[in-house]
C-alpha cells in the first residue's frame, strides 16, 4: 500500500526530477548534515536538494509529491534507514544504484539516554554529532559520487581529502576543549548527543527523547533532576530545536544555568555544519568547567 500510495504521488506531481540540466549529479540529500557532506565532496560537480526545508524538524520530514517525484530520477539519495519514515518510504520507487544509505558506512546504535525508564527504542540517527562518524559519511559519499560520476572522481577524491582534513581538525578541537573537565556529563533537551558523548568520553542523560518534539513525562523530568543533582550538574543543555521550557524546568530544579548544544539538524543563515559544531565545542567546554 505504501508503494501504491507514492507511485499515486508521482502521477499527480506531473513532473520529472532528471538531473540539473548542465550535466551535473542531482543529489537528495534527507537531512542537513548529509547535504553538507554531499556540497563539499561534490562542489560544483553536484546539485543537492535538501529534503527538509530551513527550520523544519527532520525526524518525522513530510514530502511532496514533487519531492517523492524526486526519488525516481536522482542521481544519489543520501539517508539513513530508520530515521526518517517518509524517506524510507520514497526511496522505494528509487533506482537502486542511486540509493546510499549510511547505516551501511557508519557504526549506527540504539537509541539510549543513558537514563533508566527509557520508553523509546530504535536507532539513534545523530551520527554526524560525532566528527569521526562525519569523516565516514564524507567517505561513503565520495565513493558514490566517483561511481555514480567517473568522469569526476579526482575531483571528488580531492574535495574529499580536504573535507576529511577539516574534520580531523574539527575532532581535535572537541578532544582538546574536553581533555580535562571538572564534570563529564552533560544533561541534553534533546537525547541527540550519545555518539558525541561516547566519543570524548561524556555520559548524556536526555530529558525529552530521540524526536525533540517528544514530550517527557511528569516521572521522566523528576529522574532527570535527581541524577543532575546527584551528580552536580551545573549547565543543561538545550538546542533550537527544542522548547527551552525544558531545560529551564530541570536548571531550575537543580539551581544550574542552561546554555546551547546544537543537534545540528539545521542550521542559520551564514553558519555551518563546521561552525555549529565548534560552538558546541566551546559551550562543552564552559559548561562541564573544562580546563
Amino acid at each position: 500500500m505504501r508503494l501504491l500510495t507514492l507511485l499515486v504521488l508521482l502521477g499527480l506531481c506531473g513532473c520529472t526530477a532528471s538531473a540539473a540540466g548542465d550535466g551535473r549529479v542531482r543529489v537528495l540529500a534527507a537531512a542537513y548534515p548529509f547535504a553538507w557532506a554531499a556540497q563539499q565532496v561534490g562542489g560544483p560537480d553536484v546539485h543537492v536538494d535538501d529534503l527538509v526545508r530551513a527550520g523544519a524538524e527532520p525526524h518525522d520530514v513530510e514530502l511532496s509529491p514533487r519531492q517523492v517525484g524526486a526519488f525516481e530520477q536522482a542521481g544519489l539519495i543520501v539517508y539513513l534507514h530508520g530515521f526518517q519514515p517518509a524517506v524510507d518510504d520514497a526511496i522505494e520507487i528509487s533506482p537502486k544504484k542511486a540509493r546510499l544509505d549510511l547505516t551501511s558506512a557508519v557504526d549506527v546504535r540504539p537509541f539510549s539516554s543513558d537514563l533508566t525508564g527509557d520508553g523509546e527504542s530504535g536507532i539513534d540517527p545523530h551520527v554526524w554529532v560525532d566528527p569521526v562518524r562525519m569523516s565516514e559519511i564524507v567517505r561513503a559519499v565520495a565513493v558514490a559520487l566517483s561511481r555514480r560520476d567517473p568522469a569526476h572522481a579526482s575531483a571528488y577524491a580531492e574535495r574529499s581529502a580536504a573535507t576529511l582534513a577539516r574534520l580531523v581538525d574539527l575532532d581535535t578541537t572537541f578532544r582538546t576543549a574536553l581533555r580535562s573537565c571538572r564534570h563529564r556529563e552533560i544533561v541534553t533537551a534533546h537525547t541527540a548527543f550519545a555518539y558525541l558523548a561516547g566519543r570524548y568520553g561524556l555520559k548524556q542523560v536526555g530529558v525529552a527523547g530521540i524526536s525533540p518534539d517528544a514530550e517527557p513525562s511528569p516521572g521522566r523530568l523528576a529522574r532527570v533532576a535527581r541524577y543532575a543533582r546527584a551528580h552536580h550538574v551545573r549547565t543543561v543543555f538545550f538546542g533550537s530545536d527544542v522548547d527551552p521550557k525544558l531545560a529551564d524546568t530541570v536548571a531550575l530544579e537543580v539551581g544550574a544555568r542552561t546554555a546551547i548544544l546544537d543537534p545540528v539538524e539545521g542550521v542559520a543563515r551564514g553558519d555551518d555544519y563546521l561552525t555549529v559544531m565548534r560552538r558546541n565545542a566551546r559551550a562543552l567546554h564552559e559548561g562541564l568547567q573544562c580546563a
